[in-house]
C-alpha cells in the first residue's frame, strides 16, 4: 500500500481532502499522510472501540476530523458487526452479532464540513461498497482517486466482485490504474482480494495503449 500511494502521489493526482472509510484506528490515514501531507483528512469508522486512535490522529494532524458512524446510502442507523475490530461489516438489516450504530453518507459529511475537492476516497468496507458509493454521488463527481478493497468472491449478497466493481465505476468516469497487496486464501490458493486504485478516465496515462 505504501508503494501504491507513492505511485499515486508521483502521478500528481490532485487531492485536497482524503476520506478514509473504514478507518479503524487511523493507521491507513497515517500511511496516506506520508504521500498526501497537505490534504485535509476525514476518517469514518463505525466501531467505537477505535475512537482513541482516531482522536489521537485528529489531535496530531491539523485540519483532520473523524466521525464514529457507518457510511452508507442514508443518514440514520445501520447495523454493524463489531466482533472483529479490523473486519467489521455494515448491513441494512440486523444480522447475528450486529449492533445498531449511527449511519451517515459521504455527501452529508462533505457538505457539513465544507470539505474542499478534489477528493481521494478509500473504502475498506468488506462488501458494503455499493450503499457507500450511492451515498457519495455528489462527492464522486469531484473525486480524482478511489482506493477500494475489492474481492474475487461474493462476500455478502449484492456485493460486487472486483471485475464487477470495475464495470460499475466505468460509467462514473473511473478506470483502474494500479493495485497492491493481493491476498490468496489459504485453503486453495485462490485469489481472494486486493486493493485497487481507480483514477479518472481522462488521465494522461490512459491516452496510450502501448506498453513502451
Amino acid at each position: 500500500m505504501d508503494a501504491g500511494l507513492a505511485r499515486a502521489a508521483a502521478r500528481r493526482i490532485p487531492v485536497a481532502a482524503v476520506i478514509d472509510i473504514g478507518a479503524s484506528d487511523g493507521r491507513w490515514s497515517d500511511l496516506s499522510l506520508k504521500h498526501f501531507k497537505d490534504a485535509r483528512y476525514l476518517l469514518v469508522e463505525a466501531n467505537a472501540a477505535h475512537e482513541p486512535g482516531l482522536r489521537a490522529f485528529k489531535e496530531r494532524v491539523a485540519g483532520s476530523d473523524y466521525i464514529i458512524a457507518a457510511a452508507g446510502d442514508r443518514v440514520g442507523e445501520l447495523h454493524f458487526d463489531v466482533h472483529d475490530p479490523f473486519g467489521g461489516l455494515a448491513s441494512a438489516t440486523p444480522r447475528s452479532g450486529t449492533i445498531t450504530v449511527p449511519a451517515t453518507t459521504i455527501d452529508h459529511e462533505v457538505a457539513a464540513r465544507s470539505l474542499p475537492g478534489p477528493f481521494a476516497l478509500k473504502l475498506d468496507t468488506h462488501g458494503f461498497e455499493l450503499p457507500i458509493l450511492k451515498g457519495a454521488t455528489e462527492t464522486l463527481t469531484r473525486t480524482t482517486l478511489l482506493i477500494i478493497e475489492v474481492y474475487n468472491f461474493t462476500l455478502i449478497p449484492g456485493a460486487l466482485r472486483f471485475y464487477e466493481m470495475c464495470a460499475h465505476l466505468a460509467p462514473l468516469g473511473f478506470r483502474p490504474i494500479d493495485l497492491c497487496e493481493p491476498m490468496y486464501r489459504p485453503k486453495d490458493g485462490a485469489f481472494w482480494q486486493c486493493d485497487m486504485f481507480f483514477a479518472r478516465d481522462d488521465r494522461v496515462e490512459f491516452n496510450s495503449n502501448s506498453y513502451e
